[in-house]
């Protein structure tokens, strides 16, 4: 288990690994932030240094000393994830091997692919596409290392999340901060169809759990806990009226990311995951439940503090 004196190091710097370091400061841990640049907005007292994840040599670097390393890295554009993350996720279980630390892995849910009913952690692993593929490609990786004993390793998988400071999600800039501003707000797919998303505070939450729980956790996926699912007309309308305003939106067809992809490769990227939006997407976290806790963030109190936020950050 981690403990309060081991180094925990957080591989990337944006709204998980920035939440997973303010919570561990706060708990009096030592905690070490590691991004490319060496610049990360982190509590005074956090290390903060650069590596490059990608190669084996500055990841364990990176790595050295630590008891736990979490990674916590989003990538500003899918257009690169094929060529990059595998040679990320190959420097953090060469990081995490040589310092003999624990692996927690932020992850999404892409692995399993299009499916029918909720999505659960028994799902098999989906060749789906490019991304779906790619992030079944990476699961294997993991479970190879820590099936082999070369590093003990957990997946901490959240649906779309949202919350202060999440500015590149669903709910997140093309939704809550375009309404207020005043905006019409974005959204993919059927607004009819459900959807869960995760409270970024309780993806945090989730993340440190793993870290501080027994052996047996690890080598497996955990799901988030999360509120029930809605449909994204429901969660706009609840977004404008903490506005006090009167809900607009616009919807993003298949037709319209099609032509919008012949000029924008996230765009063009992001077609292929059209089906997460398009039918209800319903994540179960019964076993995360089951096992720690599961009283969840409930909307009537996370929009409220995500719309506070983006007032207060509004550009």
């Amino acid at each position: 288990m981690g403990g309060a004196d081991g180094l925990h190091v957080i591989i990337g710097a944006g709204p998980s690994g920035r939440g997973v370091a303010e919570r561990l400061h706060a708990d009096g841990r030592r905690v070490r932030v590691v991004t490319r640049s060496g610049r990360a907005d982190v509590p005074a007292g956090v290390e903060v240094v650069a590596a490059d994840v990608a190669e084996l040599a500055s990841a364990r670097r990176a790595c050295d000393g630590a008891e736990v390393v979490f990674a916590c890295i989003g990538l500003p554009t899918y257009t690169t994830w094929n060529e990059v993350w595998p040679a990320m996720m190959a420097g953090l279980l060469a990081g995490a091997e040589f310092a003999g630390a624990r692996l927690v892995f932020a992850d999404d849910l892409y692995m399993y692919g299009p499916v029918d009913g909720p999505l659960t952690e028994d799902l098999p692993l989906s060749d789906h596409g490019k991304k779906p593929a790619l992030r079944s490609r990476l699961t294997r990786m993991w479970q190879r290392a820590h099936a082999e004993g070369r590093v003990r390793v957990a997946a901490v998988r959240p649906s779309d999340f949202y919350g202060p400071g999440v500015r590149l999600s669903a709910l997140g800039d093309v939704v809550v901060g375009r309404a207020v501003a005043g905006k019409t707000a974005n959204v993919l797919g059927k607004p009819s169809a459900p959807h869960t998303f995760a409270y970024m505070p309780d993806v945090v939450r989730a993340l440190v759990t793993i870290a501080d729980a027994a052996d047996d956790a690890y080598g497996q996926a955990w799901h988030v806990p999360s509120a029930p699912a809605l449909p994204m007309r429901e969660l706009v309308a609840r977004v404008y009226r903490e506005l006090g305003r009167r809900p607009k939106m616009r919807v993003a067809s298949h037709g319209l990311l099609w032509l919008a992809g012949l000029f924008d490769g996230d765009m063009r990227e992001l077609r292929e995951l059209l089906y997460q939006w398009t039918k209800p997407y319903v994540v179960d976290h019964s076993k995360f439940a089951a096992r720690f806790w599961g009283d969840y963030t409930p909307l009537e109190a996370g929009i409220p503090e995500t719309v506070r936020w983006f007032r207060e950050h509004a550009v």
